[in-house]
């Protein structure tokens, strides 16, 4: 025999292809490791939250929770025209999202038939895709006379309302004193 002899090869890798995802994954893997640490190593430098602009950050954590409106009560009320000029006009001047147009007697009949009472609500509290006007910009007042002026030229005959006279406001308060 000679001194030579071939011996079988035992080794995990067995076939041409093996060997070629041995190698691939011995690079690969690697890379993959190492841009992980990277990763990893430079994310602690990044800066918090809110730590570019302290100042900004500090106000938006301490934000109000409610705001005080604050309006002067001596201020001339708005008439229904007004008010429906600046708040209504978008919705109701083209019909928009089912609103009735202001002037169409068709649309306005079947509200103006459940009374005044119902439209200020539906117009302060909001109704359908119509949000909420009450605590807005306007007074309750102002709105009312917006529905009257909108309701009126629709074909109703209601009357505008009145501003609340403060002796009027203060008979209806509770009285403190015991009888």
């Amino acid at each position: 025999m000679s001194d030579h002899e071939e011996q079988a090869h035992d080794g995990p890798i067995k076939t041409p292809k093996q060997f070629l995802l041995a190698v691939f994954y011995s690079f690969v893997l690697p890379i993959f490791i190492i841009i992980g640490l990277v990763y990893y190593v430079t994310s602690a430098n990044k800066p918090a939250e809110g730590a570019s602009d302290l100042p900004k950050s500090i106000a938006e954590r301490i934000q109000k929770v409610g705001i005080v409106d604050i309006r002067d009560a001596n201020r001339e009320l708005k008439t229904g025209e007004q008010v429906y000029k600046a708040q209504c006009t978008t919705c109701h001047a083209i019909g928009a999202l089912g609103s009735p147009k202001f002037g169409d007697a068709s649309a306005w009949g079947p509200r103006v038939k459940k009374g005044y009472e119902t439209l200020l609500t539906s117009a302060l509290k909001g109704k359908g895709s119509m949000s909420a006007q009450g605590g807005g910009e306007f007074d309750d007042v102002e709105i009312g006379r917006a529905v009257v002026y909108m309701a009126n030229a629709g074909g109703a005959k209601f009357v505008e309302p009145k501003v609340p006279t403060p002796t009027a406001a203060n008979n209806n308060m509770p009285s403190t004193a015991a009888k």
